[in-house]
């Protein structure tokens, strides 16, 4: 055996640290009642979490989004060129809009959601979704802050009560509260039940948006489609349903009016050339009126019909022309104000240019990208910085194709004008009044024209104003299921889990943190020195627990360890030390008990009482220890005869007492009558077993194991240390002590003790195990 070897072990592991599950199914097994108090705490618990917790079900709707062609044809450019600064699809970017705070925020304040009443109950209040009558904040409608009271209807009116104060209302009637101003009770859907109490709780609006934001999950199921669905969690099932379709309708309107914003900007750009052009018009025409009343003039059209019918075809030319670049300069005013930076354009539809209609159309496109973007990215997002370029650059090429188009069209315009200065030539030969007349004709067409053309585009930007509808399409209404939670069986479950795990965990724990010993089975983990036998509890409160006819078990345990004795001592060998690691382990009890055993078999037995220190062992005798070992060592007149006394229990079993306490104990023992003395007992006795202090504390025990032919250790269990095992290891390792075994005390054994037959003992009830339990814990 290699008594070098530490040991290092868990109790409830073995060899190489594999679990005991045995031990540890016997300590379950030895605290069921717990086990089966947890399992019942836990059921209780949770079956009270399921009846009095608020059920929350689960609202869901879809939509669908369209995709804008030109975003997409525009994305999927950026990605071709750029991958990292591509935008994302259109379906992302309004999944993240539904979650933006603006729009939450104007959900909140439509359905004054930052009001929340609720039924008072015994247990718990419940909140409502309606109630029999509506609160108005008038002073302060978004409600910054925060503020509660109680209603109570009764004969007709409100009673209103809060914290120190109380007021009582009538409906419609406005009444001061504290902490939130004017308020007013209106007449709900819902009849008001009188002596009911309900309670009204006013929550700044941005706390009720961050609760809904929390509440709300927008989730896209596939990439491959344009499909958005929204998820609401609530207690109130139909209200939820309520602030989803409110959600869907913000948006719609939302995504509407941006669409709306291009008509609107082009409608206003018309009106402000019509304003212009209606001026110029009214100004020409007065001109004409006052030519012709000057001139008298009343067929000038006869006399020049020939020229006219000529020349009207360079006349309509012209005024189409001067048209364009008309348009074209307040195209190019408008782009050069940099107050209009970022605002839509006017349509280009009236622009016979398809390219520049088309630069046009994409500079809107990205200019409500870039505002739809702003709802949730700032100004330094990388995508956001990339719309401010492509804007930018989108705007330069515009401004570069007005430069384009008004060079061009001012080439087509001299061209006309050449061709009308021929025919001017030719008029000359009319007379000069009809040529005068001739001009002031020409201007007048050409803002007729003119102001026909703006009224046109006018009407066709205003159909298509009406045409426009929003990109998102319900394709599921809120509906609501559940409830989602608490779901019971699941909570039931994790009941039984805890109500059995806990315990278990505890267990183990415990077992893992004790510090002393438990059992047999740590003995052995932490030491080489063989177990000699294990003694139990004793339920009586008599020290000497062994007589003539006692059947109990702690009495058969110790008639077992009489037994055991003869497998250690050989023939002639007789001294049993006995000792332990402190005091308290039962040392002495254990000395008297084997003593008494082994004189029932007709031995003579002496029983040595040498703790010097802290002597007890005679006083459990009720003999007097005036005269005793200390008497004999120091004083030659006494003799052993005079020390050697009658124990009376039984007539073979004999005391020696330890006398006064000595100041010197260990001097003591090392006088050699001492020798003298062991001499003449083992000449006498049969037996002689030493009652030795704590091997433990100090070395009286080590130095009296000279003269014995066998140690025995005690070992309390739920008493000694662990650690104080390492001493016993220790010992028998360096061979301090050559003959040493270990004797448990206290050891937690089946009082059924014997080969399955008791003596008089009745099984352990369970309260007997209720006991033993608060007995350990002490």
């Amino acid at each position: 055996m290699n008594t070098s070897q530490e040991f290092t072990e868990d109790p409830l592991f073995g060899s190489g640290n594999k679990f005991d599950f045995k031990k540890y199914l016997a300590k379950v097994k030895q605290n069921w009642y717990w086990l089966l108090i947890s399992l019942i705490f836990f059921v209780l618990v949770s079956y009270l979490y399921i009846r009095y917790a608020t059920p929350i079900y689960s609202t869901t709707a879809s939509v669908l989004i369209k995709e804008d062609e030109n975003a997409s044809g525009e994305s999927g450019l950026l990605k071709a060129f750029g991958g990292d600064m591509a935008p994302t699809s259109s379906t992302e970017t309004e999944a993240e809009i539904f979650k933006t705070q603006m729009l939450m925020e104007r959900v909140v304040k439509k359905l004054n959601a930052n009001i929340i009443y609720f039924a008072k109950g015994k247990v718990k209040d419940v909140e409502l979704d309606e109630a029999p009558f509506k609160v108005h904040v008038l002073d302060n409608p978004e409600a910054k802050a925060a503020g509660g009271f109680n209603v109570e209807v009764k004969d007709g009116k409100y009673k209103l009560q809060g914290n120190n104060w109380n007021k009582t209302v009538n409906l419609y009637e406005a009444v001061a509260v504290p902490g939130l101003g004017n308020i007013q009770l209106e007449r709900g859907e819902l009849k008001a039940e009188p002596g009911k109490i309900y309670a009204v709780s006013v929550v700044p609006v941005k706390a009720v948006v961050g609760s809904f934001l929390k509440k709300l999950q927008v989730a896209i199921p596939s990439k491959q489609v344009n499909i958005i669905n929204l998820s609401f969690s609530s207690p109130l099932p139909a209200y939820s349903e309520v602030i989803l379709n409110t959600l869907i309708e913000t948006y719609i309107q939302s995504n509407i009016l941006d669409k709306n914003t291009v008509a609107d900007s082009t409608i206003s750009f018309i009106n402000e050339r019509l304003m212009l052009v209606s001026s110029e018009l009214s100004r020409v025409e007065g001109n004409v009126e006052a030519f012709r009343k000057e001139n008298k003039v009343t067929d000038i059209a006869a006399q020049s019909a020939q020229l006219i019918t000529s020349s009207s075809e360079s006349v309509n030319e012209l005024a189409k022309v001067e048209t364009q670049l008309s348009i074209i300069g307040s195209l190019e005013q408008y782009l050069g104000d940099e107050g209009n930076a970022e605002r839509v354009m006017p349509s280009g539809v009236f622009l016979e240019d398809p390219n520049f209609t088309a630069l046009m159309e994409r500079y809107n496109t990205i200019v409500l990208e870039k505002e739809r973007s702003k709802l949730s990215q700032t100004e330094g997002n990388p995508y956001v910085q990339n719309l401010n370029t492509q804007i930018a650059g989108v705007r330069s090429d515009m401004l570069k194709s007005i430069g384009s188009l008004k060079r061009s069209l001012t080439i087509a315009k001299n061209s006309v004008q050449g061709r009308t200065n021929k025919m001017d030539n030719q008029a000359g030969k009319v007379p000069t009044i009809q040529r005068k007349y001739l001009d002031l004709e020409r201007q007048q067409q050409i803002k007729q024209e003119l102001y026909v053309f703006l009224l046109q585009k006018k009407e066709e930007t205003a159909i298509s104003k009406t045409s426009n509808i929003s990109n998102c399409k319900v394709i599921e209404k809120p509906i609501s299921t559940g409830p989602i939670s608490p779901n019971g069986k699941s909570i039931i479950g994790y009941g039984i889990f805890a109500g059995l795990f806990l315990p278990l965990g505890i267990i183990y724990l415990l077992d893992i943190l004790n510090t002393t010993v438990k059992s047999k089975d740590d003995i052995l983990a932490a030491t080489h020195v063989p177990v000699i036998a294990e003694i139990g509890i004793s339920d009586s409160a008599e020290t000497i627990v062994v007589g003539n006819h006692s059947r109990t078990a702690i009495s058969e345990q110790f008639r077992n360890l009489r037994t055991s004795l003869s497998f250690f001592l050989k023939e002639g060998e007789k001294t049993i030390l006995i000792t332990s690691s402190m005091g308290g382990e039962g040392k002495s009890f254990c000395s008297i008990n084997l003593a008494a055993t082994i004189a029932l078999t007709g031995k003579k037995v002496v029983i040595m009482e040498m703790d010097l220190r802290k002597p007890n062992l005679s006083n459990k005798f009720n003999l007097s220890n005036k005269v005793g070992y200390t008497n004999f060592i120091t004083s030659p007149a006494v003799e052993i005869s005079d020390i050697v006394v009658p124990s009376g229990i039984q007539d073979n079993l004999f005391v020696i007492g330890s006398g006064p306490i000595p100041p010197n104990p260990a001097e003591l023992i090392l006088n050699e009558r001492l020798g003298i003395l062991m001499a003449a007992l083992k000449a006498d006795f049969d037996y002689i077993i030493v009652d030795a202090p704590p091997l433990g504390l100090v070395t009286d025990a080590q130095l009296l194991s000279t003269h014995a032919n066998l140690t025995l250790y005690v070992v309390r269990e739920n008493y000694t240390h662990k650690e104080q095992l390492e001493i016993t290891e220790d010992i028998f390792r360096t061979k301090k002590i050559e003959r040493m075994t270990i004797l448990l005390n206290g050891a937690a054994i089946n009082k059924n003790y014997g080969y399955g037959y008791g003596y008089g003992n009745e099984e352990e009830t369970a309260t007997d195990s209720f006991k033993k339990f608060f007995k350990k814990s002490k």
